[in-house]
């Protein structure tokens, strides 16, 4: 119970409300079927807070495991008192735990180990009361013993010092104490190795900064200049501070000779055992704060990304730039299916700008295009003037829109698209799957591996396996929040789906090509390894268009399917109502949704749901989200200049700032003192990737290739 008491502190909800969570998690729900299906059980708890809560979860639990190893280590050593049980028990952190287990650690030999073993321990011990009436020397000599090793007055005393070091490194509340010193006074320095070689870290080569407050792009940022040896890291304590401290705890007898070792002891103590672990723990502390910041953000702007709009209903050109090789066309019909695929040559080396834009023109007529979708890539810019002059010449309106390539490269080359288009080769798979990226950004995107889709920071100098987990949980969350065409959906977008492992998503793909469409939920309790458990955690997001029955097509839950009906024949509807879009008015029936739940035998929360599905069948959430900019003309970027106003797309949100595509192949920053007159934390207090935003030029270095943008003083919703 005191999991859940400390995750309902930390969360801030209800007791109940995490204990419902931990046990539906505990059966083996996904969090989104949680999220949508379970809101009576953890009171509406949304997947953002199930997620966090999950995360809290395990590392309590491993905290738990972790207290009774330890507690089990030192009860077997016969050293367990109860009070050193109830620190153990009563510690909220990893670290906490570490620190008390310390001393009962089994040591590999250090220096106090040795001295021990050559009989100083007794010498320590009393140099460490500081009670001593006769000269230290003469207590010493007592120890002096070549057969034990110790030759001299002098080795005795030193060994002893070692015993005394080694115990005040040992003691936790020093190390918690002296954790908190560092952490509150101390500082983030770090220097050029070569301070004449040229690098992206220059702005790190004398840098010094308190360390509560560095950011945590910063601390990134150093971490890989350290590793790629171009500068040096250290973190400045106040040794001053702490070795008063030390001393405060430790010296006791006045101007004593032994208060005198106790207090090289202590220095020794801290130089050479507690400030190298203390340094390596706050710049692990440092790191991993400011890895989840940034998967944090990567994870958002994951979000957003998928969720853009997908563009229905039209023929699209997919175009990947490229030099020497050509540039590749496919042309996909609304449907997302590859119509047609060439190779034209209106790039340098070879030039073929009139023959390029005759056969585009007939694919444009053949075909009915309405849309191109142009890469980001090399050759982009040259690609994208041809496209405007083209656009003028044709008799038929036409856009274009450019497409953010990352990853796709990735996706060309691998064994999933070679498996979709055999007889392709990567520039057409690439050429194919940009101009889906703006048909359906979601269906598409979830092909590629989340971190190859460009939209963080920093995210290969992190632990790939917490990025991995927390943007697989992203994709998860958004494709189940749209939901998908059980007859269409391809594998990729299936596996996705709560419940539905890659085996079963390609066993779903395997039924289909084998038995036709799917034309109720039920059959899918047909499919190989696709069990009662598996059914109900996916059933409810995956769609059926005219299908046997008409809630099959809505978000509706199977297990919710008796209640619905009987609602709807009370309401004086019938379900085939639902597949003819005839009962939008029906929350408007409803007076009392408490009294209309309890005589169905539902949750109040489910039956609002329920109706909402009902009003707007299979309503997609993607269509609040801004639309993409469609173009038919061409900027450069020495067509900028200072206080021109344009409109852009956020491509990327960073710690420091936005980069906004305003149309001339380089992103523009809007750094983040430039985003509102407020003042705000983060970009992502107030932008989004994909938003489409208002901005102004501030400066233009056609040199260095940067855009600085404002987006103060112009209005964005």
């Amino acid at each position: 119970m005191e999991i859940i008491a400390k995750i309902s502190e930390e969360l801030q909800i209800r007791k109940e409300q995490t204990a419902a969570a931990v046990r539906l998690i505990d059966e083996g729900n996904t969090i989104p079927f949680i999220a949508r299906y379970r809101k009576e059980a953890t009171g509406a708890l949304n997947d953002e807070q199930l997620r966090s809560l999950f995360e809290r979860l395990v590392y309590l639990r491993n905290l738990e495991e972790k207290k009774e190893t330890v507690l089990s280590g030192i009860a077997e050593q016969g050293k367990l008192t109860e009070e050193l049980k109830a620190q153990i028990l009563a510690a909220e952190t990893q670290v906490e735990v570490e620190d008390l287990y310390r001393p009962y650690r089994p040591k590999r030999r250090t220096r106090a180990t040795i001295a021990k073993e050559r009989g100083l321990e007794p010498l320590a011990n009393t140099i460490m009361l500081q009670k001593l009436r006769t000269p230290l020397a003469d207590e010493a000599q007592k120890y002096v013993d070549p057969q034990k090793e110790v030759a001299s007055v002098q080795e005795a005393i030193d060994g002893a010092k070692d015993i005394i070091a080694e115990y005040i490194s040992d003691q936790a509340e020093y190390r918690t104490k002296i954790r908190e010193m560092t952490m509150k006074k101390g500082r983030l320095l770090s220097h050029a190795k070569e301070a004449e070689a040229e690098s992206v870290y220059e702005m790190y080569y004398e840098y010094d900064e308190a360390l509560q407050k560095t950011a945590g792009h910063r601390t990134l940022a150093i971490n890989r200049g350290e590793k790629e040896k171009f500068l040096t890291v250290k973190i400045e304590a106040p040794t001053e501070d702490i070795l008063r401290y030390l001393e405060k705890q430790t010296v006791s007898g006045g101007e004593t000779e032994t208060a005198a070792v106790c207090k090289e002891a202590a220095a020794d103590a801290y130089e050479r055992l507690i400030a190298p672990a203390i340094e390596r723990e706050i710049r692990n502390a440092l790191t991993e704060a400011a890895e989840d910041g940034a998967i944090r953000v990567f994870g958002k702007n994951l979000e957003q990304l998928l969720m853009q709009p997908p563009i229905a209903g039209q023929v699209v050109l997919g175009w990947d730039p490229a030099f020497r090789t050509g540039c590749k066309l496919a042309v996909v019909d609304a449907t997302g299916k590859v119509l047609a695929t060439t190779v034209i040559y209106p790039t340098p080396p070879q030039n073929k700008v009139a023959e390029a834009k005759e056969t585009v023109k007939k694919l444009i007529q053949k075909y009915h295009i309405t849309l191109i979708s142009l890469g980001n890539g090399t050759a982009s810019r040259e690609s994208e003037q041809i496209i405007v002059e083209l656009i003028k010449e044709l008799p038929v309106p036409v856009s274009y829109v450019i497409v953010n390539e990352a990853g796709a490269s990735v996706y060309s080359a691998s064994k999933l698209a070679a498996e979709e288009f055999p007889n392709f080769d990567v520039g057409q798979r690439s050429a194919a799957s940009m101009a889906r990226r703006l048909q359906d950004p979601l269906a598409e995107l979830v092909k590629i591996d989340p971190k190859s889709i460009g939209v963080g920071q920093y995210q290969h100098d992190m632990n790939q396996k917490k990025l991995s987990e927390a943007l697989n949980g992203v994709v998860e969350d958004c494709v189940n929040k749209v939901g998908v065409d059980l007859n269409t959906a391809s594998a990729s977008l299936l596996e996705y789906i709560s419940g539905i492992s890659k085996t079963i998503a390609k066993n779903i793909v395997v039924y289909r090509e084998e038995h036709g469409k799917f034309t109720s939920r039920s059959q899918l309790l047909n499919v190989a390894k696709l069990g009662p458990k598996a059914y109900e955690q996916c059933a409810g997001f995956l769609r059926i268009t005219g299908g046997e029955n008409p809630l099959d097509a809505t978000g509706v839950h199977p297990e919710s399917y008796p209640a619905t009906v009987r609602m709807l024949q009370k309401l004086g509807y019938e379900p085939k109502d639902v597949e003819n879009r005839s009962v939008s008015g029906i929350s408007k029936k409803i007076g009392d949704y408490k009294a209309l739940a309890k005589e169905l035998e539902i949750g109040e929360l489910t039956l609002r749901d329920i109706v909402k599905e009902l009003e707007k069948p299979a309503r997609d959430p993607r269509e609040d989200m801004p639309k993409p900019i469609l173009r038919s003309d061409v900027l450069e970027m020495k067509d900028l200049t200072p206080g021109m106003i344009l409109k852009g797309t956020v491509r990327n949100v960073i710690d420091f700032g936005v980069f906004v595509d305003i149309g001339v192949h380089q992103d523009g920053l809007v750094h983040i003192s430039q985003i509102c007159d407020r003042y705000i934390r983060h970009p992502l207090e107030a932008v989004h990737v994909g938003d489409i935003v208002e901005v102004q030029v501030m400066s233009v270095d056609l040199k260095k290739q940067r855009i600085q943008l404002t987006m103060k003083g112009i209005k964005n919703s």
